[in-house]
């Protein structure tokens, strides 16, 4: 006999629990049509419910058009008309870059989905509210899990799990912690970093040190700049890392990499100002692609946020539970 997931969680009442495990499964075509459900008191002595909180579930889904009864028989599937596929994006922020993955995967998903877009702004407490909001609402959640630096990431991985594995996408970061059987579209930031900025030896040769400008307070993984320290100790460069670059002269002989656009303008700026040419005294690296930093020649890492969105709605699409590494790349341009 068929063994259920019962989504257990205290803010879904227990009636909740069977009807939205049941319906989820016979949307999800797992259990077929004249597929017999346990009897009442099958169900209560397996998953430990109440025979009347059973029962109401039961005739929830009868009102509902997922099941029907036979006297002396027991309950049966009907078969499921299929709606719209449901999916529940959840970003960490908004941005240009998120606009990019978003639109892919509405493209690759296609118009027979409904797919409905929160953020959780770093804040894990926010997220736990929208899941446990929206849980069995949604045939899959997909999820980008980057915190505030101070986030206990134990925690964020316990309201993470409260979503069933075969229901989770995790978009953008790993988790240790997770349930092992979710979809993953994922950048290896640490190796990203290190294996892009290797590719452009040739480029980087001139340069005497590293200064990576990091927002202050921001929420970049430290992979990012773990990723650059690696590759500036095996190629004998000096690292640091800096919080605003407004601050102090513009230093010739460094390559500049910048994790936000606000950093790169005030480069920009201060090498005119220096009279210092982009590419042969100075060098500047940006993260992440925009048509603006092509028209201005800027050199960038960047991971294709494209193939992210697209990947990840081809795993649901075909219910094909995988881990991917997301691709990318190195892009230089005259900056470097």
């Amino acid at each position: 006999m068929h063994r259920f997931r019962i989504i257990k969680n205290e803010s879904i009442s227990r009636v909740n629990q069977i009807v939205t495990t049941i319906r989820r499964e016979i949307e999800r075509g797992i259990l077929p049509k004249n597929y017999r459900l346990p009897s009442i008191n099958e169900f209560n002595q397996q998953y430990n419910f109440a025979r009347d909180t059973v029962e109401k579930a039961y005739n929830v889904l009868k009102k509902e058009g997922y099941i029907s009864s036979v006297e002396s028989r027991g309950y049966f599937v009907t078969g499921y008309t299929a709606n719209k596929l449901r999916v529940l994006l959840v970003f960490n922020k908004l941005s240009s870059y998120k606009k990019i993955v978003y639109e892919s995967f509405i493209k690759t998903i296609g118009k027979g989905a409904r797919v409905d877009l929160q953020v959780h702004h770093y804040d894990p407490v926010l997220l736990k509210e929208i899941i446990e909001h929206n849980l069995g609402q949604y045939h899959y959640y997909v999820i980008m899990p980057h915190f505030f630096p101070d986030a206990d990431l134990a925690a964020c991985c316990r309201v993470l799990n409260i979503i069933p594995e075969n229901e989770l996408v995790i978009l953008d970061k790993r988790m240790e912690g997770l349930k092992a059987n979710c979809i993953e579209v994922y950048q290896d930031f640490k190796n990203d970093i290190f294996n892009a900025l290797s590719s452009a030896n040739e480029f980087l040769h001139r340069y005497t040190q590293m200064i990576m400008l990091m927002e202050e307070g921001g929420n970049h993984t430290r992979d990012v700049t773990d990723g650059a320290a690696r590759y500036c100790k095996k190629n004998n460069k000096k690292f640091s890392i800096k919080y605003n670059a407004k601050e102090g002269a513009i230093q010739p002989g460094t390559v500049y990499i910048t994790t936000n656009e606000a950093d790169l303008v005030v480069l920009v700026k201060k090498a005119r100002q220096a009279n210092l040419q982009l590419g042969k005294d100075i060098g500047i690296i940006s993260f992440n692609e925009t048509p603006l930093k092509e028209l201005l020649d800027i050199t960038v890492i960047t991971t294709d946020f494209e193939a992210m969105g697209r990947t990840a709605a081809e795993c649901i699409l075909q219910k094909n539970i995988k881990h991917v590494l997301n691709p990318f790349y190195f892009v230089r341009r005259g900056s470097l």
